[in-house]
């Protein structure tokens, strides 16, 4: 296992990549910027997997997941410094304006529903809608199938 301040390191290589571009890194990339084979970064990623600082798709060696932001397209976008981000949910969608201390537009959809919302987040606050956001798990329990919540 790498010392911890390589591990952190690669950690806001993920979160600034996505910030520039909308997308985390790949293993290519992640070695090609700190100069290093793909297996070590690949090796990196999964310790970042395991202190649950990303979340992997382990059979592309991928990030699915840098909290608030999503590695695929969802149906939570996020528009915002003039790109369009994709959360993996409710919770990240009003997370990815916070993380970016920046104001935007989120298009969302109701699941249940499949109802398109739109909100505006300007200043930190939500300035529009009256929304109830609903989990169907306890906070506690999100890690047991973190695809799925």
């Amino acid at each position: 296992m790498k010392d911890d301040s390589v591990i952190w390191q690669t950690r806001h290589f993920v979160y600034s990549h996505i910030a520039d571009t909308t997308r985390p890194p790949s293993v290519d990339e992640t070695a090609a910027h700190f100069g290093i084979s793909t297996e070590e970064a690949s090796e990196l990623f999964k310790e970042l997997h395991n202190r649950h600082a990303v979340f992997l798709d382990f059979d592309k060696m991928a990030i699915r997941m840098a909290n608030p932001f999503s590695g695929i397209p969802t149906d939570f976008k996020v528009h915002a410094n003039g790109k369009t981000y994709f959360a993996n949910c409710a919770w990240d969608m009003l997370g990815i304006p916070a993380a970016l201390h920046c104001d935007a537009v989120i298009d969302a959809v109701f699941t249940e529903s499949n109802e398109s919302v739109q909100l505006e987040v300007k200043d930190g606050k939500v300035t529009n809608g009256d929304l109830l956001v609903h989990f169907p798990l306890a906070f506690s329990q999100w890690y047991d199938d973190l695809v799925f919540t």
